[in-house]
């Protein structure tokens, strides 16, 4: 009875801090455009009339993050998988993630231990969902790698510019290729060097191809040479790197299907045998002995997981 009165005030403490922060967060977005424009503007005021806009709870908590070095890495990885989140919204999400996994963990396992350990799934949920996307958008660039490259040797040839070539990939190829060039062309028309803008887009798709690329792009703006020979034959080098890749991944798929099978059995087994015989599972809980056995085991399977994993990555 206890138990099942302090999960439903957790429910409740929940469910309020939940509405209280989406409601600032949202709030907080409504007068951020308006006070970037009358920074820049100033509307006819001089600089003693400039009032100071308005610091929201968002803004605020996103600064202090951005201050350290996690903040800055996280903004770096938002970045990459293109999600438009702040550092602080994605901080917040983040604990309200790991409250919901403790809450749940209780719900169906009552044992603190358990819940705990479903609160930390929690916490790393938002964080496997980036690296994820990441890398999907990372491989979706690299399969339309070649494609762009021929799209921009047959605009350079018919004598487009660079910045004309890349505006024509920007609207003629899919994402994320489309939207990666777009802001290359947005940077180099706000001000920045053409250099800087593909340097920019390497940070955001870290991709040995499109390094490649940048650096061919590069020597050739300093050196001089024929630019759409060059990227001819950078185009079919990405083309057999990615046909090799696909053959790779086609060989080692068995093994890396493998990996998950006997990495994910245990948990799946010990899941089933609790919802069975909740008394028998819980007695592996009760005391320092049991809770150091999960642990070893734990730690065994995701070492194996991962050195599984680094053999069928196989690097060419």
């Amino acid at each position: 009875m206890q138990v099942a009165i302090v999960i439903a005030l957790g429910l409740m403490v929940m469910i309020g801090l939940t509405t209280w922060l989406v409601w600032h967060l949202a709030r907080g977005q409504s007068g951020v455009i308006q006070n970037r424009l009358e920074t820049y503007a100033a509307r006819g005021r001089t600089l003693n009339q400039e009032r100071r806009p308005r610091r929201t709870m968002a803004a605020q908590l996103d600064q202090a993050l951005r201050r350290r070095s996690y903040g800055q890495h996280l903004a770096d990885e938002l970045a990459k998988a293109d999600l438009q989140l702040r550092v602080s919204e994605f901080f917040v999400l983040s604990i309200l993630s790991t409250v919901v996994g403790v809450l749940i963990g209780l719900i169906l396992f009552v044992v603190p231990v358990l819940a705990l350990l479903v609160g930390v799934v929690g916490f790393f949920l938002p964080r496997f969902y980036l690296r994820r996307r990441q890398s999907a958008r990372v491989k979706a660039f690299n399969e339309q790698l070649g494609d762009s490259l021929r799209l921009l040797v047959s605009s350079l040839r018919s004598g487009y510019s660079m910045l004309q070539s890349m505006e024509v990939l920007a609207s003629e190829l899919p994402e994320p290729t489309s939207t990666e060039y777009a802001r290359v062309v947005r940077e180099v028309t706000l001000g920045l060097s053409q250099e800087q803008a593909l340097n920019n887009m390497l940070k955001r798709v870290p991709s040995d191809d499109l390094d490649m690329m940048v650096t061919a792009l590069n020597v050739q703006r300093e050196v001089g040479g024929n630019l759409g020979e060059i990227l001819d034959t950078i185009s079919g080098t990405i083309a057999e790197r990615v046909r090799i890749q696909g053959e790779i991944r086609a060989l080692t798929a068995q093994q890396m299907m493998s990996g998950y099978l006997v990495s994910f059995l245990p948990f799946g087994i010990t899941l089933i045998l609790y919802m069975m015989n909740p008394s028998y599972m819980g007695q592996l809980f009760q005391d320092v002995c049991g809770i150091a056995m999960v642990a070893t085991g734990v730690l065994m399977v995701v070492s194996g997981f991962l050195i599984i994993r680094k053999i069928v990555q196989i690097q060419i």
